[in-house]
């Protein structure tokens, strides 16, 4: 007789520095991911130095990272609800150091690109397996607190791709760096290899998943077709490009063109603008838990979404268009960027709203709506900038103007205000499953 034919109820609850420690890998293989997808904000004058590309090719070449973990999205919910986590964690972690590998080594574009590419691809695991083992590792009503939790480590992979990372750069050079990366993600899946199960049952613990998710019971066949399912219930659409105006915002601001725009703006040093946007960073991490922590406590997800989802479009148009001084747009920002914490409860939201064994495909689906937010606009931005560039060159790479930022950073705006209108249309879940 193996562990599951064993009733749960026989075994111990689940020490808790087990639990923290399978978990705590996986959230610091996001953290890792994170900082992956951040890290050209703080390099881009040397990345289109470099490489000789303009303010589209860089948008594109950042933009790649996220077609790919798009792309990886529904088949990692897929594969982690048939699998398990611990196959994609420890592949991903061996996929992603070999991606950053290759780009830190090449000279060429197209090659840089292709490693992006394998990078996003391999980190396309981290969220979904996070909330995964969160799910099989805690009680239900800790999922959004941990789901907070989880991008907030993943928010602290951003930070140090801000100032510390800049730091490394000017004293080691981005390729140096690179291969340094690779090496902290290799170590992690090697962690990953000898820690992590995907359920407490396989350590002789008491399982805190439902049921039906306490062993892997559906082929990847049944599970891709119960996919399109999840698109039956209202939330499921309504959530899914609702995300994007969060994380697009966040991620085409402090993860690519806000550096930049502030230097231009405020004619700050490199270090400095990063500093800026890592202040942002630190407000969004914090943000997260709190408000899956407020959210667990009063019983609802729709008031505290709605409110960040408010907030933070008032904050964007402020920040873009409001002639503030440096203090007073840090304040703000801060702000707006705490008010993004809400996203995180998206994860939750949408979990409530569909069946509960198809917990790892609406992540999956899920993520694919906040990855949309940078996909679509860090490219796009790019582009305006691109049109409304005016021939200034420093140092070999192009110089845009605050008026052409502004004209790209109203996208941001009108994204913000979109989410604000489909949360409205919601149905609150009451934080329990409603199917």
């Amino acid at each position: 007789m193996n562990a599951f034919q064993i009733p749960n109820s026989e075994f111990r609850i689940p020490n808790s520095a087990v639990a923290w420690s399978v978990w705590g890998l996986a959230a610091t293989y996001y953290l890792a991911a994170f900082y992956l997808r951040s890290s050209p904000a703080v390099m881009t004058t040397e990345l289109m130095r470099d490489f000789g590309i303009s303010a589209s090719q860089l948008g594109n070449f950042s933009a790649v990272y996220f077609y790919a973990y798009i792309a990886m999205q529904i088949p990692t919910g897929v594969l982690v609800d048939s699998w398990g986590a611990r196959r994609l964690l420890i592949g991903g972690a061996i996929a992603a150091a070999a991606g950053t590998c290759l780009f830190g080594a090449t000279n060429s574009y197209a090659v840089a690109s292709i490693g992006r590419l394998i990078v996003g691809a391999a980190t396309a695991v981290g969220w979904v397996v996070t909330l995964k083992l969160a799910t099989h590792w805690f009680p239900r009503q800790r999922f959004a607190m941990l789901s907070g939790l989880g991008l907030m480590m993943g928010n602290v992979g951003a930070l140090v791709a801000q100032v510390p990372l800049r730091v490394l750069v000017e004293q080691f050079g981005w390729r140096a760096v690179a291969f340094g990366s690779a090496g902290v993600v290799l170590a992690v899946g090697a962690a990953a290899w000898a820690v992590v199960t995907n359920d407490p049952l396989e350590r002789g613990f008491r399982s805190c998943a439902p049921v039906e998710l306490q062993r892997a019971h559906l082929t990847i066949g049944q599970l891709l077709r119960e996919f399109p399912t999840i698109f039956t219930y209202r939330n499921t659409w309504l959530i899914f490009l609702a995300q994007g105006g969060f994380v697009g915002a966040m991620l085409s601001f402090t993860g690519l063109w806000g550096p930049t725009y502030l230097r231009q703006r405020f004619t700050l040093t490199p270090t400095e603008a990063a500093a800026v946007c890592s202040v942002m960073i630190v407000c969004w991490a914090v943000a997260s838990p709190i408000a899956g922590y407020l959210s667990d406590t009063i019983g609802r997800r729709k008031p505290i979404y709605l409110g960040g989802a408010l907030v933070s479009a008032a904050g964007w148009s402020t920040l873009f268009f409001a002639p503030l001084p440096l203090a007073a747009f840090t304040v703000v920002a801060a702000i707006t960027s705490f008010a993004c914490g809400a996203v995180v409860l998206g994860f939750a939201f949408a979990k409530e709203s569909v069946p509960v064994q198809l917990l790892g495909t609406i992540s999956g689906a899920i993520n694919v709506g906040n990855m949309l937010g940078p996909t679509i606009l860090q490219p796009a931005i790019g582009r305006v900038l691109d049109q409304r560039w005016a021939g200034a060159m420093s140092n070999g790479v192009r110089v845009y103007s605050v008026d052409a930022f502004q004209a790209g950073f109203a996208m941001i705006a009108v994204w913000s205000v979109l989410t604000c209108v489909l949360i409205a249309c919601t149905r609150e879940t009451r934080c329990r499953p409603t199917v």
